[in-house]
């Protein structure tokens, strides 16, 4: 294998490709399924595997760019990005990114970086995955109650139809996701999941995502796509800004791209053909996995860590990608079914 093995000059390490496109292979294919870049996987397993933690979040966020051009244009092509609001939440997400790199940078000279940051992964990871996990069991019990009844109960008043109507000029509407709100409620997600994004090394979709459905209120295909757009942007931010500190291995996510490239374009179009909610149940699942290969890291158990990561991500995949494959059998069936029917 140490034919596959490559030296990484700024980060001062060797490392085997064939990992770095696995990586970037099942981060490319959750990326474009969930609407993140993935980076929640990528870091923490860059990490996992030797990578010093602010190189591995620098890393990330130059590979998670590019990857996100691949998937944004999918999406386009499926009309799930709300460019509108995307552009909205750039100046917050900016200035967020610069925060949180500045902070990450004090953490490193102070000796903290590996362990705060590991730790804020585990607190971050299990509060998104709980909540949506919630969100999944409660839209369950909802639909199992309504069955039978000839008229559903009520929906109760969300969160974000509240937010939607604080009146803070100037308001602004944004016609495709369908939602109308004050615009200083999407930079300031952008603010803190810009802030998030720097300090995680992520683009901030595994926060951002959740955000835009239940803070801003949009569809969860419209908020897969618009977060890509807005992962697309911080990346690129980040990996400027952790480019000038020189904690971008370009090497490492270069052969990562080449993965990505591939998955991405397979777990984008896997999202025409499976349910909102269907969605979100394996989003916390893989939110929960990646939190305990963080935990086991933390805890110095790192082949039980490595192990958890790459086959949490395989497995995923594979689930993306046989929801891709019935997806694309069941359509085509439909098709040759309505070709017979009309040659009758």
């Amino acid at each position: 294998m140490d034919y596959f093995t490559v030296y990484l000059p700024i980060a001062g390490m060797h490392f085997n490709v064939l990992l770095l496109l696995l990586i970037g292979f099942t981060v490319g294919v959750c990326g474009g399924f969930f609407g993140i870049g993935g980076a929640w996987i990528v870091t923490p397993a860059l990490n996992i595997f030797g990578f010093p933690m602010p190189y591995a979040i620098g890393t990330d966020l130059a590979h998670m760019g590019g990857k996100s051009i691949v998937s944004t244009m999918r999406h386009g092509k499926f009309g799930n990005v709300d460019l509108r609001l995307g552009f909205s939440m750039i100046f917050g997400t900016t200035v967020g990114m610069e925060l949180g790199a500045q902070l990450v940078m004090m953490l490193e000279r102070a000796g903290l970086a590996e362990s705060v940051i590991r730790k804020a992964y585990i607190v971050f990871l299990a509060l998104i995955g709980s909540y949506v996990l919630y969100d999944y069991i409660s839209h369950t019990r909802r639909t199992k109650t309504t069955q039978g009844y000839a008229t559903a109960a009520p929906r109760q008043e969300t969160l974000a139809s509240r937010l939607q109507r604080i009146n803070i000029p100037p308001m602004i509407h944004f016609e495709t996701s369908g939602i109308t709100c004050s615009l200083w409620l999407p930079v300031l997600v952008g603010l803190s999941t810009g802030i998030v994004a720097a300090i995680l090394g992520v683009g901030g979709g595994f926060i951002r995502m959740p955000a835009l459905i239940y803070l801003i209120g949009c569809p969860t295909a419209v908020a897969v796509g618009t977060d890509l757009f807005e992962v697309m942007i911080t990346g690129a931010y980040g990996a400027f800004t952790y480019g000038v500190k020189g904690r971008v291995e370009l090497i490492a996510a270069m052969w990562m791209l080449l993965g990505a490239a591939v998955g991405a374009q397979m777990g984008t179009v896997a999202v025409k053909y499976v349910r909102g909610y269907a969605i979100r149940l394996l989003f916390a699942t893989t939110i929960f996995i990646a939190c305990a290969s963080v935990v086991m890291k933390q805890l110095g158990l790192q082949l039980a860590s490595s192990i958890t990561i790459m086959t949490a991500g395989i497995a995923i995949s594979a689930v993306i990608i046989g929801w891709l494959v019935k997806g694309i059998i069941a359509e085509r069936a439909a098709a040759r079914r309505d070709e017979a029917g009309g040659a009758k």
